[in-house]
């Protein structure tokens, strides 16, 4: 019953970036008793990217209404008027849909580099509007060159499913002459954008023999309306749930290098406006990321002497934990290089590989009250030295992974219960500088089915983010995040849309502070209308 509601519902769903709605200012009006044919157009209270005091120009990149699964196809040319040097660019996705729909996965790629991977909320029947924004600067290589351009939202419209998605996106570029200062974000690339970014391609990677810094970015997601869609309530297969894997819930996105494990990362435990059983929570505040999905990333200098030497190498990205032989995972990858402009070659060696035992506990307790307890961990160190124009320069790159969680469910999943936690704390340290950033991503939520059909969700999720970075002993940006999202709404279950009754309230705190300012943000909704939209800082 629960696993046939959450499919039904999450439908096909799947970088500091911003879904934008009403400016902060006290909403007007009295709630309305349940929800109605219409309601608040989806905000966030993410931050608007910051633009600079410099002449910009615009490009329409994409412009499209998706009604089934065939792509949008294009070409981009660069802009005219702003240079091909630029302190910022800037994405903007404008969209709006009515009628019925379930979520959607979407991703726009330019020459074959994914800019954006995103998923859609659901229409009220009187129709929605919604924007997202997010900094491309690090994507300014492939700006530079006439492009093709590929966007796809997978959508199925029939009698039932009348949504059409109405999309347009844009580029704004900030010419050069003034440059905005860097935002001390968690995740953010280095100061300047990197000198070639690169899609890989299969699994095969050539990279500039003068590579001095190399990064991969993967957009991993489970979605696709399977169980990997919600991975973290998978439990073995002696355990009787609807969703099943051998392993338990633990999920790790690991990269390879020529077969040699070269990164780890905890994939974040996105939810879609359709999850939890409860499109109601998510109508008008969407979960943490689920409209601009940011990429795990990975310090892959270490490897760069092994690279550079002008051949093909194999890159592969993998999840651990997913069956075998079972679909449901995206993981587009981006290569991030930054070339020593003053050496032709560059050369050196990968000096040290540690990795840690894999952990992946899970324990089974039957009864009344079903209990998985999983406890999951990895460790890995990578080293490595190159000799560049301007000195040897010796990088260490450490990721240190941790997962909990107890998940309860009763015969039938009428109750169905989940708390857990994710760590992903890295640290590259290159010659004198050392950067570090400790992720936690959290979970709480309880569904309950109850008399009457009446299905209630109750959902806690948090994103926090602790960064520093120092050089010579001396502290020089640092920053500490914490997006914290809640809802508690209820609706009956199994009946037509305008019987269901639902009820929900909903509340996000965006608070991001550090050596690059403070802001502090504040929603919450009631039956669909924003009862409060609050600066602090």
């Amino acid at each position: 019953m629960k696993r046939q509601i959450m499919s039904m519902l999450a439908g096909l769903a799947l970088a500091a970036g911003s879904l934008l709605g009403a400016g902060p200012a006290a909403a007007a009006g009295t709630p309305p008793a349940e929800f109605g044919t219409d309601w608040h157009d989806p905000v966030t209270a993410v931050p608007p990217v910051t633009r600079p005091h410099a002449k910009s120009c615009q490009v329409t990149v994409a412009e499209a209404q998706f009604r089934d699964f065939t792509p949008y196809k294009g070409s981009y040319a660069p802009p005219k008027g702003c240079g091909d040097r630029w302190s910022k660019v800037v994405l903007r996705l404008d969209g709006s849909v009515k009628g019925r729909q379930y979520d959607r996965l979407g991703h726009l790629a330019v020459g074959g580099v994914e800019i954006l991977r995103t998923s859609t909320p659901q229409p009220s029947p009187d129709g929605i509007a919604w924007s997202v924004e997010k900094d491309i600067t690090r994507y300014s290589d492939i700006l530079r060159r006439t492009q093709p351009v590929e966007m796809l939202i997978g959508n199925v419209v029939n009698e039932t499913y009348t949504g059409v998605f109405d999309v347009k996106v844009t580029l704004t570029f900030y010419a050069a002459e003034r440059a905005a200062k860097p935002a001390a974000l968690p995740d953010e690339a280095p100061d300047r954008a990197p000198d070639k970014v690169l899609a890989l391609d299969g699994t095969s990677l050539t990279t500039p023999r003068s590579s001095e810094r190399i990064l991969a970015e993967v957009y991993a997601t489970g979605s696709g309306g399977g169980c990997e869609e919600y991975w973290y309530l998978t439990v073995p297969d002696a355990a009787p749930y609807s969703c099943r894997a051998a392993g338990g819930p633990y999920r790790e996105v690991q990269i390879k290098v020529d077969g040699q494990l070269a990164g780890i990362a905890a994939p974040f435990p996105t939810v879609w406006t359709g999850g939890w059983s409860n499109p109601f929570l998510w109508y008008v505040t969407p979960g943490p990321r689920a409209f601009d999905i940011k990429p795990v990333q990975y310090d892959l200098t270490p490897f760069a002497a092994r690279l550079n030497d002008g051949r093909p190498h194999r890159v592969e990205v993998s999840v651990v934990g997913v069956p075998v032989g079972q679909t449901g995972w995206s993981t587009p990858t981006n290569v991030l290089v930054w070339q020593d402009n003053g050496s032709d070659v560059v050369t050196g060696a990968l000096t040290r590989h540690e990795e840690s035992a894999p952990v992946n506990s899970v324990t089974y307790t039957p009864g009344s009250e079903h209990r998985l307890d999983t406890k999951g961990g990895h460790r890995l160190t990578v080293a490595g030295h190159l000799n560049t124009s301007h000195g040897r320069v010796a990088t260490t790159v450490t990721r240190v992974l941790g997962n909990t969680s107890v998940h309860r469910w009763t015969d039938g999943e009428n109750l169905d219960a989940l708390k857990g936690t994710w760590t992903d704390d890295g640290t590259v340290t290159s010659g004198r500088r050392i950067s570090a950033t400790h992720r936690t991503y959290t979970m709480d939520g309880v569904t309950t089915l109850g008399a009457g059909d009446r299905l209630r969700t109750v959902l806690t999720l948090g994103d926090k983010a602790d960064a520093v970075v120092a050089q010579g002993g001396k502290r020089l940006t640092w920053s500490r995040l914490d997006d914290t999202y809640s809802g508690d709404a209820t609706y009956t279950a199994n009946v037509p849309r305008d019987q269901r009754h639902a009820v929900g309230t909903t509340a996000e705190r965006y608070r991001l502070y550090g050596s690059g300012g403070c802001y502090d943000r504040s929603l919450r909704t009631v039956q669909g209308t924003v009862t409060e939209d609050r600066l602090r800082c």
